[in-house]
């Protein structure tokens, strides 16, 4: 059979199931990023409430579709399954994509078409995790733990959403819509994902305490639990304690691990540090949240952004350029760019914490809010203009 130019470009972009997702998660990162700053600046007015808007798309349409590309290509292999069908994962990416357009398009136009997209987004989900969930029940895999583990984030990932479309439909319920889905799903998932794979990419062979993952399972849902009541001064400095045990564990945990970055290729040694970001920022988040006590200021969601950008955005990369790389024939190695999209990251998280410093305490460099955004839509744009010819065509990076 004799294809066109066009039908061949399209068929090699759909051919590996992470092709689509990631490409449309990283162009999900700039676009929802730059409409989440210019509503946040006042330039445009959105359809619903600015900060709900921010969680909910990088949450649900960014993060969400970079790890449906990921799980589909590596569930399987964690369960020793068959592999995700083209025809299934076709029809998942183009429902999303098409409930990420009318959530777009209800941002500024109407709040039911803004509603309708959410419902497409939701019940894309749902087909996702069902997937999951054969892709587990079939595998003969002896040990299923970490599987079990991502497929409970899932859970509380369509709770989550749930929560947001009944908070848009008007429910005041932001507090729980936003920590169970940024806890409980987005960033448990991360390190159910990551605690399974770094090591494995490390070549660790220490033996993980085999209570690890139900601890951090408990301390997670604690947090989460008094993330949405501490408003409450007991439950804000219990919080406080639950953050900094949380992240001493984790990072007992990791070092028990022995990695040695400096001997680490720079893409494993990349994946290693954004690993260990997590711990950090659990611990600077009960530093954080006792200044805010004690001193009674604001830092503006700055615990939140260390785990979201100094955790999460950097595994999102090392995560995304490893698979890219892996699963287009070359070999999966960070050279000088890579690393430098990696160290520009970090530079993401600290122009973020300089401007929630900023807001605590009124130094009016509201410009560091624009270098960081700014920053982050350089980050995204440089790594697809690198990455996505390799996602649609196949081609070298």
């Amino acid at each position: 059979m004799i294809y066109s130019t066009q039908e061949k470009k399209e068929i090699f972009f759909l051919s590996q199931v992470h092709q689509p997702f990631f490409l449309l998660g990283v162009i999900s990162a700039i676009v929802m990023m730059l409409i989440f700053a210019l509503s946040y600046k006042g330039i445009v007015s959105l359809e619903i409430n600015t900060l709900h808007f921010h969680a909910y798309s990088l949450i649900f349409i960014l993060f969400s579709n970079v790890f449906t590309g990921f799980l589909f290509t590596t569930f399987p292999k964690f369960c020793q399954s068959k592999t995700v069908e083209k025809a299934y994962y076709k029809k998942l990416f183009f429902a999303t994509t098409l409930g990420a357009a009318v959530f777009l398009l209800g941002l500024f136009i109407n709040l039911q078409l803004l509603i309708i997209g959410m419902i497409i987004l939701f019940i894309s989900q749902i087909f996702m995790f069902l997937k999951l969930q054969t892709i587990y029940t079939n595998g003969v895999a002896q040990d299923k733990e970490d599987p079990y583990w991502i497929l409970m984030a899932h859970k509380f990932g369509l709770f989550g959403h749930f929560l947001f479309i009944l908070l848009i439909l008007g429910l005041d319920i932001g507090n729980f819509a936003i920590n169970i889905s940024f806890y409980m799903y987005l960033i448990f998932l991360t390190f159910s994902v990551g605690q399974r794979m770094i090591p494995f990419f490390s070549h660790s062979l220490e033996t993980k305490d085999s209570r690890f993952i139900t601890t951090v399972f408990i301390l997670f849902l604690l947090k989460t639990s008094l993330s949405i009541f501490n408003t409450y001064t007991f439950v804000a400095v219990t919080e406080i304690f639950v953050d900094i045990l949380l992240g001493l564990y984790l990072l007992g945990e990791f070092l028990n691990w022995k990695f040695s970055p400096l001997q680490s290729p720079p893409m494993v040694w990349i994946l290693q540090l954004g690993l260990f970001w997590l711990p950090t920022a659990f611990i600077l988040s009960g530093i954080i949240s006792t200044l805010e006590l004690l001193f009674d200021v604001n830092f503006h969601y700055l615990g939140i952004h260390l785990i979201a950008l100094g955790f999460l955005t950097s595994i999102l990369i090392g995560f995304g350029t490893r698979v890219t790389l892996g699963h287009s024939g070359q070999a999966p190695n960070a050279d000088r760019l890579d690393i430098s999209l990696f160290y520009l990251t970090q530079v993401v998280v600290l122009t973020r914490a300089l401007y929630s410093i900023n807001y605590a305490f009124e130094w009016n460099l509201d410009f560091l809010f624009d270098i960081s955004f700014t920053l982050w839509l350089l980050l995204f744009f440089v790594w697809s203009a690198r990455y996505a010819k390799v996602l649609i065509f196949g081609t070298k990076r």
